[in-house]
């Protein structure tokens, strides 16, 4: 529930420790004390220049983040929210307060599109407060934030690695809790732009006539990423690659495997057409290969 809005005085802090230099009018009023006889101290009229009347008053944990709430949720203010979030971790440190406000200002933050200071907060709240009820969500909040900055399959892809492993973290920290599925679904989004980029560099070295290193590229989605929209031209192009290098049993093999378990798909009519057409013979699997033995062992 949303909080109801609050007005707010924001005193100014009295500063009462004086500069190393004096203003020379000040100066002045200092050095003609002694002359002018009257009864007022140097110290008095120094502390009637430099001191305000206004001081520093506390408030109330719950109002801040009460205020904090509506902020972010009514105005809309993420960047004010999260200033109200930290006041009262800065006021009210080590109280249940500060924990509360502190992923909260992890989810304004994400909220505003400061993926970075969520990132940060939500690190120091599993920090400061492992075993909480919503240590599972800060861990989501760091997952997603690097998810939501994915780069083009064109690009360096470390931001998805790092997506990845967060999101496997949220599954192995936390399997039971509400974000668990969530993380799930987005390590397969983050499993097929790793797939498509490996496939978007193959398909460079194809081009290249670079065949050993495209079959490297291919191989990586193959072993690493099958449960990806992927994986069926990935075999295809393995039959491409190693029909290009006259190795007919792998090739063979590649078209075999993608027959058996995506017979439908229209990349195995090709691979079969190609396998024919190099005088190969019908797709024949070769158990003892490397894709062979990679798809025994995922199990498909």
């Amino acid at each position: 529930m949303s909080a109801q809005p609050m007005t707010r005085e924001f005193p100014e802090v009295a500063i009462r420790h004086p500069s190393r230099w004096l203003h020379p009018a000040m100066l002045c009023l200092v050095l003609a004390l002694p002359l002018a006889g009257c009864g007022t101290s140097a110290g008095e009229l120094w502390d009637k220049f430099t001191t305000k009347d206004d001081t520093f008053v506390e408030e109330p944990a719950d109002k801040l983040y009460n205020e904090g709430l509506y902020l972010m949720n009514e105005k809309k203010d993420m960047k004010l929210a999260v200033k109200k979030f930290e006041e009262v971790d800065r006021q009210h440190p080590y109280s249940e307060w500060a924990r509360k406000s502190l992923v909260m200002s992890a989810y304004a933050y994400y909220q505003g599109g400061d993926y970075d200071g969520c990132i940060g907060a939500a690190t120091r709240y599993i920090t400061l407060h492992p075993g909480s009820p919503d240590a599972a969500y800060a861990q989501y909040l760091i997952a997603a934030s690097h998810y939501d900055q994915i780069p083009d399959i064109s690009r360096d892809q470390r931001r998805t690695e790092k997506a990845l492993a967060a999101l496997e973290e949220v599954v192995r920290k936390y399997p039971d809790s509400d974000y668990a599925s969530s993380a799930k679904t987005k390590m397969e989004g983050a499993r097929d732009q790793l797939a498509g980029a490996e496939m978007n560099v193959g398909r460079y070295y194809m081009k290249k006539h670079d065949y050993t290193a495209a079959i490297n590229r291919y191989k990586t989605v193959v072993t690493r990423y099958q449960t990806t929209r992927h994986v069926e031209e990935a075999l295809y192009r393995l039959v491409e690659a190693y029909t290009s290098i006259g190795i007919a049993t792998e090739a063979q093999t590649a078209a075999a495997v993608l027959g058996h378990n995506f017979p439908d798909s229209r990349w195995y009519k090709d691979a079969y057409n190609l396998v024919k057409s190099g005088g190969g013979g019908e797709p024949t699997e070769n158990q003892g290969s490397w894709i062979s033995r990679a798809f025994k062992k995922i199990g498909l």
